[in-house]
């Protein structure tokens, strides 16, 4: 009942709904499966890299994806790292997950960040699947509401053979939730590769903008959208100004805000082109095309309550970074960025000037941490690799 509400509600892709009853729509490839999970969008493209790394490692393992939202499934279809697969997880409740399992047959399960699905996690131990946990995240409210289920986390985590964190905070939350031998060892986003592009479209975007000087705010949310907006009639030699909204859904809305200041805009997933003072890529899944297009990203959610998205998208298809104050999320990252002079708060006031001013050094030195935190996740690999008994 729950996905036919959903699926009418087009929250559901009508031809893979049914994998959530653990109903597979691919077949198993042959040879050992490393099963990961991660419930959305950022959470799923960070696992990019540490595939990678384990699929140069070991040529005779294939991977299973799993995530929750129709957003992440299509988005990562569209990045599929080597010898990969996506399916959704099953809900949470044994006869999905039983088929599930039966199916795939995993040698590994790994589960990134913070949600972990407690039937899920009892069913794959009981077969004696070796479980980890990386990349995992929680701040200090997520530890708050987990607290009262102290029992049940450490029920849970016990069954976890690794654990990893991504800074020391996590670390200690998981440890007070019950969680044994802990390692920080810093977030998989930075290890991601660039997101892909289409070729024909990054040929035809990048001819449309010939002349036009792209800046980008990425991941946009309402409050990001008012301080840009508000900061570009400023600007003597004004930049065309591409903004993708977190929701692309917004992009309308977008459109009509961008009018009370005194600006144009036109919307890409109307089939407009960059021929207005603002671009709206309304698109799903073309994050690439944007952030190698334009030299400039500011990131989204940095100028409101969401506090921050994920810097490293841009450092590693070389765009420089700027950002608001409101950076909580993602402040590891943040402040590794900033160590090495590779991103650059700005206020309102100060917008203006950064959008305009040339920052390719700071983009260099984005793209190289990028590229050593690539290269930095063959140790975890490895060690993965060892624990499903395909080293």
């Amino acid at each position: 009942m729950l996905l036919d509400k959903r699926l009418a509600k087009g929250k559901e892709l009508p031809d893979r709904w049914r994998e959530k009853l653990g109903e597979p729509s691919l077949p198993r490839p042959e040879g050992p499966v490393v099963w990961l999970h991660a419930v959305g969008l950022g959470e799923i493209l960070a696992l990019r890299g540490l595939i990678g790394a384990m699929a140069a490692r070991a040529p005779g393992v294939e991977f299973l994806v799993t995530s929750t939202t129709r957003g992440s499934a299509e988005v990562f279809g569209a990045n599929l790292p080597p010898r990969t697969r996506h399916q959704f997880l099953p809900l949470d409740a044994p006869g999905y997950l039983g088929r599930f399992l039966d199916h795939w047959r995993p040698a590994l399960s790994v589960w990134a960040e913070q949600d972990l699905w407690p039937g899920a996690v009892v069913a794959t131990a009981r077969r004696g699947i070796p479980l980890a946990l990386v990349n995992a995240r929680m701040n200090a409210d997520a530890h708050a509401r987990r607290r009262r289920w102290r029992g049940l986390y450490a029920d849970l985590f016990a069954r976890f053979r690794v654990i990893t964190a991504q800074d020391a905070a996590t670390g200690r939350h998981l440890a007070e939730l019950g969680a044994q031998g802990v390692r920080v060892t810093g977030s998989l986003k930075a290890a991601a590769p660039a997101l892909a592009a289409d070729p024909a479209a990054l040929a035809q975007a990048r001819a449309a903008l010939v002349g036009r000087n792209p800046v980008l705010l990425a991941s946009s949310h309402a409050e990001d959208e008012a301080v840009v907006l508000a900061a570009l009639p400023t600007i003597q030699h004004r930049p065309l100004l591409l903004i993708a909204p977190r929701d692309p859904a917004r992009g309308e809305r977008i459109a009509a805000h961008v009018g009370e200041f005194g600006l144009t805009a036109t919307r890409r997933s109307t089939g407009e082109g960059p021929t207005a003072d603002v671009w709206i890529v309304d698109t799903l899944g073309e994050m690439g095309l944007w952030y190698r297009l334009c030299p400039v990203t500011v990131i989204g959610g940095t100028f409101g309550m969401t506090e921050g998205h994920n810097p490293w998208e841009p450092a590693a298809s070389g765009s420089a970074i700027l950002h608001g104050p409101r950076t909580a999320n993602f402040a590891a990252d943040f402040a590794a960025l900033h160590e090495h002079g590779a991103a650059l708060q700005a206020g309102a006031e100060s917008l203006g000037a950064a959008l305009t001013a040339d920052h390719s050094a700071m983009a260099a030195r984005a793209k190289m941490l990028s590229d050593a935190a690539q290269g930095g996740v063959d140790g975890l690999a490895a060690e993965l690799l060892e624990l499903g008994g395909m080293a």
